[in-house]
């Protein structure tokens, strides 16, 4: 191939009590690239749509991640990259792994595969180091494997998959405010208590069981945060009023998306979930905020090719 088209998707990261540990993979809302190669050497992003970004490859998530990985391949030749954006940046569900992955994926297409996904989250982790000031794992990881993911380690990195149960599906509601991620991660404590710390990973431990068992139950008692839900939540206006409303319209749990602005809430079945984004919509109808709202089945694939 000389040329590929891919939708790089959105992603829910944190997934309440995972704070950069867990993550999952939207099928409905995401962004596409065109990538071609080129015989100029390098890594070369020639068009963006959609969002004001930079073009300069070293100020650029996606031509960040790509150069990291040219530098542990051989090749004479160089890449163009056309971006079109549909995740808006600071949304708090993966705008920037979605670049990052999305190059890293295609590129890994177009010279046949020489790399594992482990590596391509490796890559892409470098991007997000630019977006964010840390190269964390939790967006990028369920971007290129699909469906959620668990980071078990950052040194060495170990990312491991995981299962999704069929009906499980995402609603997730984006108020148009900007919540930087570097901001957002500089308000954290880096000290918790033990009673806190041992809450967390027993509900960690509670969602990872609750995927592999089916058991929407134990992933809604699960979907508890202690640690940065309470710190990052005054940042998001109608925080609670959301939390309230989807529960009561039958989700399983909410929380915040990555570090905001955007409110997530996963729920049994679609009808539920399009249940729950009524209720959402309610909230911020009548306020001055303008919002989006997605609903979304849980992407089991990650990345993928398209049409050209």
């Amino acid at each position: 191939m000389k040329a590929v088209k891919i939708f790089c998707p959105g992603t829910i990261a944190n997934v309440s009590c995972g704070f950069d540990v867990l993550g999952l993979c939207l099928d409905s809302v995401g962004d596409e690239m065109i990538i071609r190669k080129s015989e100029i050497p390098g890594i070369h992003i020639t068009k963006i749509v959609g969002a004001d970004l930079p073009l300069a490859t070293q100020k650029n998530v996606a031509g960040v991640a790509a150069l990291a990985m040219l530098k542990e391949i051989t090749y004479e030749g160089g890449f163009e990259i056309e971006i079109y954006k549909k995740i808006k940046a600071g949304s708090g569900i993966g705008s920037s792994a979605a670049s990052a992955a999305g190059a890293v994926f295609g590129i890994n297409e177009l010279l046949g595969n020489p790399f594992t996904n482990a590596k391509l989250v490796e890559f892409a982790m470098q991007g997000e180091a630019l977006a964010s000031g840390a190269p964390h794992a939790d967006n990028v990881a369920p971007a290129l494997m699909g469906g959620a993911t668990l980071v078990r380690s950052y040194t060495p990195l170990d990312v491991i998959g995981l299962p999704t149960p069929s009906e499980l599906y995402a609603t997730v509601v984006h108020p148009q405010i900007e919540v930087k991620t570097a901001d957002s991660r500089a308000i954290l404590k880096h000290n918790v208590t033990l009673k806190k710390a041992i809450q967390q990973w027993g509900n960690v431990g509670g969602f990872v069981s609750g995927l592999f068992l089916n058991d929407y139950e134990l992933i809604s008692r699960s979907l508890e945060d202690v640690i940065v839900e309470p710190i990052r939540s005054v940042l998001i206006p109608y925080f609670k009023a959301v939390k309230t409303a989807s529960k009561d319209a039958g989700a399983l749990g909410s929380g915040i998306s990555g570090s905001g602005p955007s409110i997530f809430a996963l729920s049994k079945g679609a009808e539920t979930a399009n249940e729950v984004a009524d209720a959402i919509r309610k909230i911020y109808e009548h306020t001055e905020i303008p919002f989006d709202i997605h609903t979304s089945k849980v992407n089991p694939t990650g990345c993928k090719i398209l049409p050209l």
